[in-house]
């Protein structure tokens, strides 16, 4: 693979313009983080992944949204590990890697399907705090535009992470619908909490909404949010082990996305959803450019 390409993807979709959009950038070895962020500022996707020491059995990876690196993010692995997928081994029904994040290693698998591919990836066992108290909870609501009574009778709100901590905010199903952030310092209030985001869920329909933390961008399927969702909806008794569930996501922004979870008897989460290629490019940027 000569030179900086990079991919254009969708992840969780039905089809292609559809889903969750994603850049994947390969033979990324000695770009600068700065030059990463940069990069993704100027795609203006929800996140970009960036490839480096590319080899058979996987890559390093590092993923940005326009704002900071994260550690780890769902829907950039599954795109990565597709891409990788279509370089390394075009002719090959299934294909196998592991994607070295900063949060740790993430294994993955893909399949070849007409003109996409289902990728599953490995979450490993979440992590699962206790019930938030209600007067901890409270000014979280009133940022997220809701009120006690939104929130569905009998579910707690936790904190549930398999590399990302989110705040499970569980609310009625009309509530889904009036959910916004207002105000700068949401982070701040979900750092107390020991969360770096948060989603509401309608457990009922198992549908669940997140965005970045001003509120400024509605994620469409956020991968690493759905481990978390399928954990807090076996935890508390309303879903099955080993049986596959189905979250949806996306509804509110106009591109519906369907992201598939497992939780198996050992803990382990697997979650996947098809990847869709919508275009290819090669940057014209200097390499220089991209170092500093």
């Amino acid at each position: 693979m000569a030179g900086p390409s990079y991919f254009h993807v969708d992840v969780f979709a039905a089809g292609p313009l559809s889903g969750n959009g994603l850049a994947v950038f390969l033979d990324t070895d000695g770009w600068s983080a700065a030059a990463m962020q940069r990069i993704t500022q100027e795609m203006r996707q929800f996140e970009s992944i960036f490839l480096s020491r590319i080899g058979p059995d996987g890559a390093i990876a590092r993923v940005f949204t326009v704002e900071e690196e994260l550690p780890f993010a769902g829907h950039p692995v599954l795109g990565a590990a597709a891409v990788l997928h279509r370089a390394l081994a075009p002719d090959a029904p299934s294909y196998a890697c592991t994607l070295q994040l900063a949060h740790g290693p993430v294994a993955v698998r893909t399949e070849r399907r007409a003109g996409h591919w289902l990728a599953e990836m490995n979450q490993g066992q979440a992590s699962l705090g206790p019930a938030v108290p209600e007067n901890a909870l409270a000014p979280i609501l009133a940022q997220l535009s809701l009120a006690p009574a939104d929130l569905a009778p009998g579910l707690p709100a936790r904190v549930v992470s398999t590399g990302l901590p989110y705040l499970v905010v569980p609310v009625r199903p009309d509530a889904l619908a009036r959910t916004a952030i207002q105000g700068p310092d949401l982070e701040a209030k979900l750092a107390t909490l020991g969360a770096k985001f948060v989603f509401v869920l309608d457990a009922a329909n198992r549908e669940l909404r997140t965005w970045d933390n001003l509120g400024r961008v509605e994620d469409v399927a956020t991968g690493s949010a759905a481990g978390p969702a399928a954990a807090y909806l076996f935890a508390e008794g309303l879903a099955e082990l080993d049986t596959p569930i189905e979250l949806a996501q996306g509804r509110f922004t106009g591109r519906p996305s369907r992201i598939d979870v497992q939780c198996r008897h050992d803990g382990a989460l697997l979650v996947r959803g098809a990847v869709w290629p919508v275009c290819q490019g090669t940057l014209d940027l200097a390499f220089s450019e991209l170092r500093s």
